[in-house]
């Protein structure tokens, strides 16, 4: 079959197959699987030995088991509710094999006496007697190749039979047949050197595939690879469309520069220069800018706010809280105070007038620099002439909002999104590939690496005396607990217990903040905290990402082990923020497992945010260091970034090759519309201002 008849008869729905009937349909749709297509990546969860064919003298209790006999007598109870029962026998005993909502008239036609027949099932003993209930297969002896073998065990939905199921498969592999192939010979024999059709064949009825199986490589890699087209496709989509340059000089920029206390590292320099390239060029600007807590993405993005603004074009600022968005205020007041910029702040709580009066100056042009939270994107918030977008912690956008993203401000507005999360490598590629990335490694001079300290929880008296010196010398401490309450069935420290434990320690001068905190309360809480107005602030993972407090130095996290190592990492980011070196106390408990040993480990011996990221997937599975479900992103079916990580490797290779050649790109639209990715470029066409 050529590939494009192949895409037509994989797309079509699931009833024009043999066998599907509208009970049918209406089972697999609860497995979500309504094209032909999705049968195929429904792939086996196991295999079944029922290879193991026994005479009736020899059976095992338990065990799935093959035999082969001769039904004799039927024994059908005219009372409700009994089960059927077909007594079979061979050379060797006698069997009953037992149905329970079956109909007599199907019994008598699967099992009719005296001829030979091959049965499996799983072998019970009921009343003195063997027994197999509701058997798997019951086929005449002529179709034992059928079932006499190791059998693909799929998760289905009940109603649907294992047999049912193989069925569909067979039938459907049966009509694809062979398809030409899309790749050159240099590529299949990095990835196998076997062909999709044998592949995808293979991992449905061979039990020997696994993930360094050639047959599994072969489907992984196609997979990593469509995503990458998809991608590509995504990120030359939305820059097709010219947009206006914008023309400046550097002299508001290097004003800044000169004025600051420090000196930028050479990732800093080198990616304003990238980003420089980007406003200047004639296609839209998206972009992401990568880098551990505290290696100075916020200055990049005021260096290059510097540069729109001084080409006339208007910027906004956007962070995900109210107070972190201030601290952005407070830090932008500060690096633009020698120049004429106008800078507003704007949230949910600034006051009618103060949003009035800012609406008006925003529109006219006379604003040239807004920060604030998602308030500047309300309706009723226009700019005159907005040329930037900043988005700080928002890594988590999906491909379709990244997409919508990129419509605010028009065709002439550049969008630059800021992340402190640490991502893997192979990831990066996987999630952003729709984006151009840069990455800062280097943090400033002035940071000085966090010492990382581990302590079992009985010792937590030496860290008490500690952190009282540490108070003494000015500094303020965070203290973090997995739970807000105590709870009987998770032996985890609670926050507001350990709050009333620190209390009667340090009186008045401990706060508590946690999710179930309305943004009021928090926000109180975490200002009296930048106050200096309490000395310890206890808190639940809510502190993990982006706030800045200069004058915490320690950090105390209990039940460390009960952490993600990236989340670790995020949390003792929260401390060492100014010139002093920070400290991170991990406590644990007693009877560590050998990957929370791993994770302490790990941290204890590095500070780099992308090291630990590699390693936290490689503990973990790339499914739960990112969750990324709740983005958009769903999880490969075949592909796993960490045991194909040179697959991944290899589509990056070839992904630009073929954005090189882009004539080369039709021969891979069938592997788009083949993986079932084909709607996400529809959707990009749609959504995206021409």
């Amino acid at each position: 079959m050529n590939q494009s008849k192949v895409i037509n008869y994989l797309s079509q729905n699931i009833s024009s197959l043999k066998g599907v009937g509208k009970k049918t349909m209406s089972l697999l749709k609860k497995k979500r699987i309504e094209k032909i297509s999705d049968l195929l990546w429904n792939t086996p969860q196991g295999f079944t030995d029922r290879s193991n064919v026994k005479q009736l003298d020899n059976l095992e209790i338990g065990k799935i088991t093959t035999i082969k006999v001769k039904a004799i007598k039927y024994n059908f109870p005219r009372v409700r509710n009994l089960p059927n029962k077909v007594i079979c026998e061979d050379e060797k005993g006698k069997i009953d094999i037992v149905f329970f909502n079956s109909r007599e008239g199907y019994i008598r036609k699967i099992l009719p006496l005296n001829l030979p027949l091959i049965i499996s099932g799983k072998i019970n003993y009921f009343k003195k007697k063997y027994q197999i209930t509701n058997p798997q297969y019951v086929l005449p002896i002529e179709k034992e190749t059928y079932v006499n073998k190791i059998i693909p065990k799929y998760s289905l939905t009940e109603g649907i039979t294992e047999k049912i199921y193989r069925k569909l498969i067979d039938q459907v592999l049966k009509n694809i047949g062979e398809i030409s192939e899309w790749h050159d010979d240099k590529v299949l024999k990095k990835i196998g050197d076997v062909s999709w059709f044998k592949s995808i064949t293979s991992i449905h009825q061979n039990n020997k595939n696994n993930l360094a199986s050639k047959y599994y490589r072969r489907l992984a890699y196609d997979e990593i690879l469509t995503n990458f087209l998809v991608m590509s496709q995504v990120r030359q989509r939305i820059k097709r469309n010219k947009k206006k340059v914008k023309v400046f000089d550097n002299y508001l920029s290097k004003k800044l520069i000169m004025n600051f206390d420090f000196i930028l590292t050479r990732d800093q320099t080198k990616i304003i220069e990238q980003i420089n390239e980007d406003l200047k060029s004639d296609f839209k600007m998206f972009r992401l800018l990568q880098g551990d807590v505290g290696s100075g993405k916020t200055i990049v993005s005021f260096v290059s706010a510097a540069n729109v603004i001084r080409s006339n074009w208007q910027v906004g600022f956007m962070a995900p809280t109210e107070i972190l968005a201030k601290q952005h205020y407070d830090l932008a007041k500060k690096i633009f105070k020698s120049t004429n910029i106008n800078i507003e702040f704007l949230s949910g709580k600034t006051d009618l007038k103060q949003k009035k009066k800012i609406q008006k100056d925003l529109s006219s042009g006379k604003i040239n620099f807004l920060i604030g939270t998602h308030a500047l994107f309300q309706k009723d918030i226009l700019f005159k002439n907005l040329g930037l977008v900043i988005i700080d912690e928002q890594h988590k956008f999906g491909v379709k909002q990244r997409i919508k993203l990129s419509k605010k401000g028009g065709i002439d507005c550049d969008i630059l999104l800021m992340s402190a999360t640490p991502i893997p490598r192979t990831l990066v590629l996987t999630v952003y590939g729709d984006m151009d990335i840069s990455r800062i490694i280097k943090k400033p001079a002035n940071r000085k690496d966090v010492i990382t300290l581990s302590k079992p929880e009985e010792k937590i008296t030496e860290v008490i005396n500690y952190i009282k010196k540490q108070i003494d010398d000015g500094k303020q401490i965070f203290w973090v607990c997995p739970l807000i309450e105590e709870s009987k069935k998770l032996d985890f420290s609670a926050a507001e217990e350990k709050y009333n434990y620190l209390s009667k320690i340090f009186f008045k001068r401990v706060g508590l903040i946690h999710g179930n905190l309305k943004n009021d309360q928090k926000n109180k809480v975490l200002n009296n905290f930048l106050k200096k107005e309490i000395d310890i602030l206890v808190s639940t993972t809510v502190i993990e990402v982006g706030i800045d407090f200069p004058n915490a130095n320690v950090i105390v996290i209990e039940n460390s082990n009960k952490f993600g190592l990236s989340q670790l990492h995020q949390l003792r980011g929260r401390v060492g923020r100014g010139i002093n070196q920070g400290s991170c106390i991990l406590l644990y408990k007693k009877n560590l497992s050998e990957n929370a040993k791993k994770r302490i480990k790990i941290l204890k011996s590095s500070n780099d945010g992308f090291f630990i990221a590699d390693e936290d997937m490689k503990l973990r599975g790339y499914g739960d260091v990112l969750a990324y479900q709740q983005s958009g992103i769903k999880d490969f079916k075949l592909a796993d970034p960490i045991h194909h990580e040179d697959l991944f490797n290899i589509a990056e290779e070839n992904i630009k090759l073929i954005e090189k050649n882009k004539a080369n790109f039709e021969k891979y639209e069938f592997l788009i519309k083949l993986y079932d990715k084909a709607e996400i470029i529809n959707h990009i066409d749609s959504e995206i201002i021409i």
